[in-house]
């Protein structure tokens, strides 16, 4: 039972089922100003006693409104607790009294979706205006969870290079003053660069964290907008803070903080402050690591938690699967049960005992000590990753038969299905920009974002998984090397599909992020056309889909590459034309020459001409013949792998 209470703790943040909005605005008549939905969650798990729960729950709600709107009331931040209820709302400071009771409100209402029928033990919402949490443990210290998120305005504006410099001045120094003042509250504007018009911006941390835990906060959310440059505004959420910028002004002139007092370093006077806090600090490090070299090993003497698979959670590291688990949830591995098949091995869909759905997939790869630490290893690091364009990690089994993984399930099955498959024609303009600028995204957070690099090596249509809302998701990264940190490229085992693959990697084995760049572009390049990249179309004069649109392009064709299946009504032609050339530059010959994932997404983002960078020819590997094919020469590559067509799994080449 404690162990259970522990795991709920745990999960009470992110492992709610996340209901992100990063488009759509959703607004409450009546209900005041800031009320546009960001993010909303229910815990997986069911209160016992309901009845006492629920009487609970209700003095909760009537407690923090009580003390909302008590008289004289400046309070933007308070807590209730009414065993085993734990609850926390926090509004904006610039929110009138007024203003802030309305948010509560609307977030009251919404919050109960998840009490009824349900009787969720927890729950979250979050608005642009305020933030509605109830628990039933504590969870008042928590700073920043997996699952963290940003949420885009997507409204790009006219001069980017100028407005992202402003914006990260303007989000830089709430990032440093906020956490020195009182009650964790910033707000502030700049003038754009250059530009007669301003950028508003704050930052807010839940008062019960320190201040070490509100910089931590910010930082997370900080990496979380960046990815939203040069969109005009965007919002970042996580357990213990909140950051937003707008173009569009949310807070009067007159409730700006004044900010200069804590972006100074502080003088002489403080020298003793300053010594006695690093000392502290230091006495108070030492505690930290002493406690944790304990708890360690505490844990270590009782051995590894198995996921009960009951409570089959999405936090902190992957769940230990048992395999007979695995087994009844898949139907016994059935051919019923199939999703597909792939270089790593076969994808099963799993119903666990709590009803949710799954995808297991049983890899083909040894099971050496050596294979299974490794795979262990892999598995923590990439549990860890959490993006909204990139395939959640559930967990894992290694004490079967085979090695196993766990991930949450994608109703709308991967992309070739759409482009090539049966439901060919059905991906209207929007939906495959869309899926253009996600995968772009989640690649540029492999690449950059994340503590490490991470290489994905074979992006290519059928690794895009789609979900319900056909929001693209990456599947199948991190399980291949990662790159050193002090090295461009190294060499290394070929890891791929030819079709999608870098000529440097395919043939040299000289792998880099601008590898992925290159698969990239290659997909964007059969998202617009409909064509598979490795296969030659008769009427293109027996040409491959690279060749083709180099072709088009050099004799501004463009429009001739688009699938016949579009409606020409439903895009702008130039909007397209900009879309192949940053398809043909991603894959240029040179490496080099090719835009990190990261430009990529501003450059589809951005409207302004590509003609300040020229392209150069792309190289194409023929699938049958492992050669390079341009205008002006054939090389045959000499390769022991020269007649085969290669998919090899991640592992494989570990």
């Amino acid at each position: 039972m404690a162990m259970k209470m522990k795991m709920i703790w745990w999960w009470c943040w992110w492992v709610l089922v996340v209901h992100q909005v990063p488009t759509k605005v959703t607004v409450v008549v009546g209900a005041g100003p800031e009320a546009r939905l960001l993010n909303k969650g229910c815990s997986q798990f069911s209160a016992t006693d309901v009845p006492n729960f629920e009487q609970n729950l209700n003095a909760s709600f009537a407690d923090i409104r009580a003390q909302l709107s008590a008289n004289n009331n400046t309070k933007h931040f308070v807590t209730a607790q009414n065993i085993p209820i734990y609850a926390m709302v926090q509004c904006r400071n610039y929110m009138s009294t007024k203003d802030c009771l309305a948010c509560y409100d609307v977030a009251r209402s919404q919050i109960r979706n998840c009490t009824s029928p349900r009787n969720a033990n927890g729950a979250r919402v979050i608005y642009e205006g305020c933030f509605l949490r109830y628990e039933s443990n504590p969870f008042f210290d928590e700073t920043t969870r997996p699952g963290n998120t940003g949420i885009c305005k997507n409204q790009t504006v006219s001069k980017a290079n100028a407005f992202n410099a402003s914006v990260a001045e303007l989000l830089t120094d709430l990032l440093t003053a906020t956490p020195k003042i009182n009650g964790f509250f910033g707000a502030t504007k700049k003038q754009v660069v250059g530009e007669n018009s301003s950028v508003y911006g704050v930052a807010q941390c839940v008062e019960t964290i320190t201040k070490t835990g509100c910089e931590d906060c910010l930082k997370v959310a900080y990496g979380n907008l960046e990815g939203c440059l040069p969109d005009s505004g965007g919002s970042a959420v996580d357990a213990g803070c909140f950051l937003r910028y707008s173009t569009t002004a949310f807070f009067s002139d007159n409730q700006t903080t004044h900010l200069e007092p804590f972006l100074k370093s502080g003088g002489s006077s403080k020298k003793a402050a300053v010594i006695g806090g690093i000392a502290g600090g230091v006495a108070l490090l030492l505690l930290v690591l002493g406690l944790l070299f304990w708890y360690k090993r505490s844990r270590k003497s009782k051995g590894i938690t198995r996921g009960n698979i009951l409570d089959a959670t999405e936090l902190q590291g992957p769940v230990n699967y048992n395999y007979k688990d695995l087994k009844s949830a898949t139907k016994n591995f059935s051919e019923e049960n199939k999703l597909g098949e792939g270089g790593f091995g076969d994808v099963y869909k799993g119903t666990l005992r709590n009803g949710k759905i799954v995808a297991v997939k049983k890899l083909a790869i040894g099971q050496s000590r050596r294979a299974k630490d490794e795979f262990e290893s892999e598995v923590k690091l990439i549990s860890n990753i959490h993006h909204r364009n990139l395939v959640r990690l559930l967990g894992c089994c290694s004490k079967g038969p085979e090695l196993i993984l766990v991930y949450e399930f994608m109703p709308n099955s991967s992309l070739d299905k759409f482009l090539f498959g049966a439901k060919r024609g059905s991906l209207n303009w929007k939906q495959r920009y869309d899926i253009m600028m996600g995968t772009a995204k989640g690649l540029a957070y492999l690449h950059e974002e994340f503590h490490v690099c991470i290489i994905h090596r074979d992006i290519k249509a059928s690794n895009i998984l789609l979900d319900g809302d056909f929001l693209p998701k990456i599947a199948d990264f991190g399980l291949a090397k990662l790159l050193p940190e002090d090295r461009s490229h190294l060499s290394t085992r070929f890891a791929g599909t030819l079709g999608y693959t870098a000529p440097e990697y395919a043939i040299h084995g000289q792998l880099s992020e601008k590898a992925d760049t290159y698969s990239y572009g290659v997909v964007l390049l059969e998202l617009i056309s409909g064509r598979k990249s490795n296969e030659i179309k008769v009427d293109s004069v027996g040409e491959y889909l690279l060749e083709r649109a180099w072709k088009l392009y050099e004799d501004e064709k463009h429009l001739e590459l688009v699938d016949e299946s579009l409606d020409k009504n439903e895009y702008e032609a130039e909007e397209v034309k900009r879309v192949i050339e940053i398809g043909l530059m991603c894959t240029q010959s040179a490496p080099a020459l090719r835009p990190t994932m990261s430009e990529v997404v501003i450059l589809l983002k951005s409207k302004g001409s590509l003609e300040q960078r020229p392209l150069t020819r792309p190289v194409f590997i023929d699938t049958s013949q492992m050669r390079t094919r341009a205008s002006d020469t054939s090389t045959s590559t000499a390769s022991s792998n020269s007649n085969a067509t290669v998919s090899i799994s991640q592992y494989s080449g570990r």
